[in-house]
């Protein structure tokens, strides 16, 4: 379900650690540069008041973020603040999502290529859709939703009080395709997450903005200290680095390209993407992984549809490694 299992490729592969290259987590892999945190930071605990959530909500230019342990614990988190239901989530996409509404009851409706079609107000109601998931742009397919198709199926849920949830995980290098101008509309439920464009995984800090009321819910069942000071310290600061984003964002979409124009050369042109990864379907998927994994070159592999996912190098040297190995599974 994750990327990021070196640790478990190393072991199987017998590479140690620093051999591998890590193209499995669609993370981008020149962070937001962390400087040294001050030692009072970890003395104190976490106050809601330190900016945080000043910096969040400009920088995602929408009121009312709710920080939290990244997009992960509002993922875990929301489906129990509904009674169970009928719940539509794409059938290929980041799998935590069906996990965690079936776990709390509800009956996960799987949406081929995430279209809800005629579960949204079609038939009758009680087998209509209560909640839409959808993860805008997809992981791993790379699939986007323009907002007014959005919009008209949050419209068509909230009309019977359901929820319109929006993964916007991969968004921020396209802001242009977020729904956050729009909430605080009832029934929309927003997910932001610091790990993908920023490159903070490890932070654990990802935004949950929805309407005010539910928005009190949810801070209620997190309760206190939902990040650690310095995870907070460091995401305020990474939040107002306007100069690196821009940098960024710049940035990334070129190396995607590059990274597909790379695949297609050897046979593995990617089916979708987005800036951060390109995805290849492949019924050679589990061959070509291991093939690559003996070569110190971690993906991530997909079962339905056999498909592998490709993050983006970090520098020169891994972006000639990875030629190389491609160059060397075509003369398998």
């Amino acid at each position: 379900m994750h990327g990021g299992r070196l640790r478990e490729a190393a072991k199987r592969f017998g590479r140690p650690l620093e051999a591998w290259i890590d193209l499995s987590t669609g993370i981008n892999p020149n962070a937001w540069p962390v400087p040294a945190v001050p030692p009072s930071v970890w003395a104190r605990l976490p106050e809601d008041d330190d900016g945080l959530e000043v910096a969040a909500e400009r920088y995602y230019a929408a009121s009312g973020a709710l920080p939290l342990a990244g997009s992960q614990a509002a993922i875990q988190l929301l489906p129990t603040l509904r009674p169970p239901g009928r719940v539509g989530i794409p059938e290929v996409g980041y799998r935590e999502h069906a996990h965690a509404w079936h776990r709390a009851g509800h009956r996960v409706i799987s949406l081929p290529d995430g279209d809800p079609g005629d579960w949204l107000d079609d038939g009758p109601e009680h087998e209509r859709l209560d909640v839409l998931v959808v993860i805008n742009p997809n992981n791993p397919t790379g699939r986007r939703w323009p907002v007014a198709t959005l919009l008209d199926w949050h419209a068509r849920l909230a009309a019977r009080g359901g929820w319109l949830v929006v993964d916007e995980a991969f968004m921020d290098v396209t802001p242009a395709g977020s729904l956050l101008p729009h909430v605080g509309r009832p029934g929309l439920v927003v997910l932001r997450s610091l790990g993908k464009f920023f490159g903070l995984a490890g932070a654990r800090v990802g935004f949950l903005f929805a309407e005010p009321e539910l928005r009190e819910r949810a801070a209620r069942a997190f309760g206190p200290w939902t990040l650690s000071g310095p995870s907070r310290w460091i995401a305020r600061l990474a939040l107002e680095d306007r100069a690196w984003q821009s940098a960024t964002r710049a940035a990334l979409p070129l190396a995607s390209d590059r990274l597909a124009k790379l695949l297609s050369r050897h046979g593995l042109s990617p089916a979708g993407g987005t800036a951060l990864f390109q995805w290849v379907l492949t019924p050679r998927a589990e061959q070509i992984q291991t093939a690559l994994c003996a070569q110190g070159i971690l993906t991530r592999r997909f079962d339905h549809p056999s498909s592998l996912r490709f993050g983006l190098p970090e520098c020169e040297a891994e972006w000639e490694r990875l030629e190389q190995a491609l160059g060397a599974l075509d003369r398998r």
